[in-house]
């Protein structure tokens, strides 16, 4: 008898916690937390962690957390297994172990949820992918004990297909704390599995999501739904960024997936009559020009690389032009965004991005794109454009229906086949440096800038200081000339710095510059605003590696930063590349960058020719001089 007692004791006790678990009012947010460098290096996720035990003083909150993907971490967890947590009520508990596996494996994801979703039936789910993001093409979740290995899209499609029967309904939403994952791509792969996603078009900070908001939200509204707590996880993203002071370039979303089938349809159209507007040669190089000056996002610069993601909306708007249905396109993105936050850099971000190749960095980016490309006539637009990299500039051959080899396309030239000229670089009688575009180098033109080398001290190498846009170029008739005066920055020390432009803002161009601060090789960027010469320093960000990682950005310099400015280099007989780096500078208090004249001393000139394919051609380069503030350019 005791014994039956016992039992119904216990089944009764069962019956009453699932009851409270899976209540109306109940939340339960899973966070597949990789750790990676954010975590060994500068413990950014037990600072997360840290805020959702600060937060969660409801009984009705709930995260759970898986933790891997770190060689070192702060908060208690292994880095030699994975840990889970059970954060309520303001306490964080380990409450499973399992034997250390790769955070970038769809295996990973799919045991951590089926264990999860059996172990915290809730009424409401939601899911946060916390690490680096890298968008469309390399995913989330980089893991530094494994290579770097990484869930992709297609992995996160696995993963989540293979729990779903244990989620009938789908995930309240499903977000990315991590850089660039707020892309068409990734809304599409996850709309079978949830009712929204949140995620960023832009990089995000290292302090991400502020998880103290997630909570408190949660707590003063049990019944909160997912459009509820997604507006607050915007809006407490942005004010933690504006307490960070970088809210200007913050971008956050929340995306109502049950419209993504409106949007991939409307989309298929817009594409659809862009693609056939490529049919007239004339109307190609327009339209891909049109692209190239959407905003985008992630750097895409020399200096820090390429991610290739560009505002959907302003691609939709480049083509419009071409494509009557262009408007049902926008409407139809506008009605799948519920809520998003955007700084002033990014006023018109439209809340999702698209992959677009910038430039192509190899045939294995461009096979991934077509395995999650939303739409099969923006795919061929694409395909087309590598084609005509591959080929000259030339689409005679193209076919839309031919699965096309691209290994083969993608050529291993540096220098663009697609820019030829009427009259090769030269100088004028006057010293001008300059050239005239072909019409067919002319239609293959994006933009045109120039490099600028110093001669070393030792008369041996050639120092890059980086680019210039101060060129002035005849669209109509393809004459460029240099408008170079000699001006650059410069640390406070006087010390030039290798300089690349990155975009340009309401009054201000945007640059970036390789240095090392505080042993740690890095880009440091600032504003220019061109009308007061005034420079603003902003952040240091590392940039995109070369495992297709972007990096989230860092606080700004802080006075006693020891900072080094690093430079590209060639020998000026053996035209060997290397590398040179300057003289260390400790960074005080009311420093600022500065610009003006070049010290006297041998420089060299070249111009850098973008084509419309993503593709570069480096012309010869020309001498100048600068002494006692004067310039003046020397023979070719």
């Amino acid at each position: 008898m005791k014994r039956i007692i016992a039992i119904l004791v216990a089944i009764m006790l069962c019956v009453t916690l699932c009851g409270v678990a899976g209540a109306e009012d109940s939340w339960t947010i899973f966070v597949y937390l990789c750790g990676a460098d954010l975590e060994s290096e500068s413990s950014f996720a037990t600072d997360n962690m840290q805020e959702m035990i600060d937060a969660s003083a409801a009984s009705n909150v709930r995260f759970v957390v898986q933790t891997g993907g770190a060689a070192e971490w702060h908060n208690g967890a292994s880095a030699n297994e994975l840990d889970r947590f059970e954060v309520v009520g303001g306490v964080s508990t380990i409450v499973d172990r399992q034997p250390v596996a790769s955070m970038g494996e769809s295996t990973t994801l799919a045991d951590f949820l089926r264990w999860g979703l059996a172990a915290y039936p809730s009424a409401h789910n939601g899911l946060v992918f916390w690490d680096h993001g890298s968008g469309s093409i390399n995913g989330v979740c980089f893991d530094e004990l494994s290579n770097q290995e990484s869930l992709t899209l297609r992995d996160i499609d696995t993963a989540l297909s293979s729990v779903q029967g244990s989620l009938p309904g789908g995930f309240d939403f499903i977000g990315f704390d991590a850089c660039l994952m707020g892309t068409v791509e990734t809304a599409s792969i996850l709309a079978p599995y949830a009712k929204y996603m949140i995620g960023s078009q832009e990089l995000e900070p290292g302090t991400g999501w502020d998880y103290m908001a997630i909570g408190t939200c949660l707590a003063a509204n049990p019944s909160a739904d997912a459009v509820t707590l997604g507006k607050a996880i915007c809006d407490g993203f942005y004010e933690m960024c504006a307490a960070n002071e970088c809210e200007n370039s913050a971008t956050l979303a929340l995306v109502d997936l049950s419209k993504m089938e409106a949007l991939r349809s409307a989309f298929e159209l817009y594409a659809h009559n862009l693609y056939e507007a490529t049919d007239d040669e004339a109307n190609f190089v327009p339209i891909v020009r049109a692209i190239i000056s959407a905003e985008n996002f992630g750097g895409n610069n020399r200096s820090e690389g390429y991610t290739n993601m560009v505002d959907l909306g302003g691609l939709i708007a480049a083509g419009s032009v071409w494509s009557s249905n262009a408007k049902a396109a926008r409407d139809a993105l506008d009605a799948a965004i519920a809520y998003k936050v955007q700084g002033t850099d990014h006023w018109q971000a439209s809340g999702l991005s698209v992959y677009y190749p910038l430039e192509i960095q190899g045939s294995q980016e461009l096979k991934i794109f077509r395995d999650v490309c939303v739409s099969t006539h923006y795919l061929a637009l694409v395909d087309k454009i590598a084609y005509g990299f591959a080929n000259g500039g030339s689409w005679a051959g193209y076919s839309e229906d031919k699965q096309w080899d691209w290994d083969a396309m993608v050529p291993d030239s540096e220098q663009s086949t697609v820019i030829t000229f009427q009259e090769q670089p030269a100088l004028d009688e006057d010293g001008v440096y300059y050239f005239v575009l072909s019409e067919q180098g002319l239609n293959n033109t994006v933009s045109v800038e120039a490099k600028v080398y110093v001669l070393s001290d030792d008369g041996q190498d050639y120092i890059s200081l980086g680019y210039t846009s101060d060129v002035l170029a005849d669209w109509e008739t393809g004459f460029v000339k240099d408008h170079f005066d000699g001006y650059w920055f410069s640390l406070p020390d006087g010390q030039n710095i290798s300089v690349y432009y990155v975009d340009t803002g309401d009054g201000y161009d945007l640059f970036t510059c390789p240095v090392t601060v505080n042993g740690k090789d890095t880009n440091l960027r600032f504003a220019w605003y061109y009308d007061t010469d005034e420079i603003q320093v902003l952040d240091l960000w590392d940039g995109v590696d070369d495992n297709g990682i972007a990096a989230r950005p860092e606080d700004s310099l802080k006075p006693g930063d020891r900072i080094v400015p690093r430079f590209d280099a060639f020998n000026q007989e053996t035209f060997e590349e290397g590398e040179y780096s300057g003289w260390e500078y400790t960074w005080e208090a009311g420093d600022n960058l500065a610009f003006g004249l070049l010290p006297d001393g041998d420089y060299l000139y070249s111009f850098v020719i973008d084509d419309i394919f993503g593709g570069s051609y480096v012309t010869d380069f020309t001498g100048f001089v600068i002494e006692q503030g004067y310039i003046s350019y020397l023979a070719a």
